[in-house]
């Protein structure tokens, strides 16, 4: 049976074992709660298994091998070095807190603590959750392209409709429960794939042998972890891993995850099993990118994990390690989906439209949908997967970042505080985008994502402190007692 017709058969299966977990899901959706934060009952294997799959997506499996692949082990800065010290960090510092404050959004932290303005602000930034959903579907695409031929428009389709399918069926818990699936098929798919190309390459002498052979052909260049030659070069190492571990601590859906937790201890424990996890699965992409490297043609610098594995595994490893692509892509689909979907529905549209004319529920099922359009039309841009994903995480780093931890652990500083804070981290990072030249245009020799997480600080930092600002309502109109969540723990 050719390969093509194996994997053809598999993914149908593994499909139909999605849905059925979503369908066999229906019942626990009463309301909102159970929709968007799984009626806050997930247990510890259930809550850690969903972070370290919404995070293991198509960034730390597609994008960080292409990028190994050209550039070494430099390119682990941000994944999955940053990325998991992120869940680490989350756990350690504001799990707890976070949890505690019983909220359904991130967002309904930023209105509680500092008023309805910083709310909008905040919900703005998600849509950096576009540029993430179409890095996942720009890297599927690019598996359907090697495998089946497709044309990336169809893939990118495709996948979209499959994620955007079970996600509305069983909101949290549907993407909670095919998480955990799908993290299962991840790690022995991976495990498995590692195992048969080192071995590949020690022969007789097994894995370890195929490690010692593989860091001998591998260009020395390419084993440099951390670049001290020029300045320049270790400025955006640090950048990288700084946007990878604080860009996403003020992320919606991990604190959606940690309200989605049965305590905060389990929340504390999830963000850190997550985190830990993350940094040592992660390694086996940066593996395979530096085999990549050795076995594929020098021209072969996208999509290379699937590449490889259609070079130098047999049919049965090939279908594995596809369903493992998959798993990881889909995992981190739904649940950007329904984050994003969540606040868009709950803190930007719901104040404006009354339960009478469309239920909670519904106005989010659309949101589901309208979020999914619009990333797609994000993945029809063409830009790499890396690229995508680089832009999601740096629009987080400044504003968002600077607010969540300045808010939680110092009780000064308002609402003007987080909307300056918020604003000119959003404009100074986003001008970027709009400006290739503007690192060189402003001739710090810094890094714009860091310029601009220097520049929230100062802001926040200087309102706080020059400016007496009274606690704000949620409407942000007559004072009440802001929530001390800072000392909760």
């Amino acid at each position: 049976m050719a390969v093509e017709t194996m994997l053809a058969i598999a993914l149908a299966v593994y499909l139909a074992i999605m849905f059925g977990i979503s369908l066999a899901v229906r019942d626990k959706i009463h309301d909102p709660e159970d929709f968007i934060v799984a009626g806050r009952r997930l247990n510890l294997p259930l809550a850690w298994a969903s972070l370290f799959a919404t995070w293991f997506g198509a960034g730390s499996l597609l994008a960080s091998a292409d990028e190994v692949r050209v550039e070494g082990l430099r390119a682990v800065a941000m994944e999955p070095l940053g990325a998991g010290a992120c869940l680490i960090l989350a756990g350690i510092f504001f799990a707890r807190p976070m949890w505690e404050a019983k909220l359904l959004t991130l967002a309904d932290y930023y209105r509680q603590r500092f008023g309805r303005r910083a709310e909008i602000w905040f919900a703005v930034g998600t849509i950096t959750y576009f540029g993430w959903i179409a890095a996942q579907l720009v890297g599927m695409a690019g598996i359907l392209t090697v495998f089946f031929d497709w044309p990336a428009w169809a893939g990118i389709l495709a996948c979209a409709a499959v994620a955007l399918a079970y996600t509305l069926i069983g909101g949290m818990w549907s993407v909670t429960l095919t998480d955990a699936a799908q993290l299962t098929i991840l790690i022995i798919g991976l495990v498995a794939v590692v195992i048969n190309v080192l071995g590949g390459l020690g022969g007789d002498a097994g894995v370890l042998h195929g490690l010692t052979v593989l860091a001998d052909r591998v260009t020395p260049e390419r084993l440099v972890l951390v670049p001290g030659e020029r300045q320049g070069e270790l400025f955006q190492w640090i950048n990288l891993l700084v946007i990878g571990s604080l860009g996403n601590l003020a992320g919606a859906d991990l604190m959606q995850r940690v309200f989605s937790c049965r305590s905060a201890r389990t929340a504390q424990y999830a963000c850190i099993m997550a985190g830990t996890a993350y940094i040592v699965v992660g390694v086996a992409p940066a593996l395979l990118g530096l085999a990549a490297s050795v076995l594929l043609p020098e021209d072969v610098t996208q999509t290379v994990l699937p590449m490889l594995a259609k070079q130098v595994l047999g049919p049965g490893l090939v279908v594995l390690f596809v369903l493992a692509l998959m798993s990881a892509v889909l995992s981190t689909l739904d649940s950007a989906m329904l984050t994003a979907a969540s606040v868009f529905s709950l803190n930007v549209l719901r104040p404006h439209i009354s339960e009478e004319r469309m239920s909670t529920m519904v106005l989010t099922r659309w949101c589901v949908v309208a979020t999914t359009v619009i990333s797609v039309a994000f993945a029809f841009g063409g830009e790499s997967a890396f690229s995508l994903l680089e832009g999601s995480y740096a629009l987080t780093l400044a504003g968002p970042f600077v607010a969540l931890a300045f808010g939680v652990y110092w009780k000064r500083g308002g609402e003007r505080a987080a909307v300056a804070s918020l604003v000119l981290g959003y404009a100074i990072t986003a001008a970027e985008m709009f400006i290739p030249d503007l690192e060189d245009w402003v001739g710090l020799g810094v890094p714009i994502p860091l310029l601009a997480l220097a520049v929230s600080v100062a802001a926040y930092v200087t309102i706080a402190l020059t400016t007496p600002v009274p606690p704000v309502t949620p409407s942000g109109s007559a004072p009440v007692v802001v929530p001390d969540v800072g000392t909760s723990r």
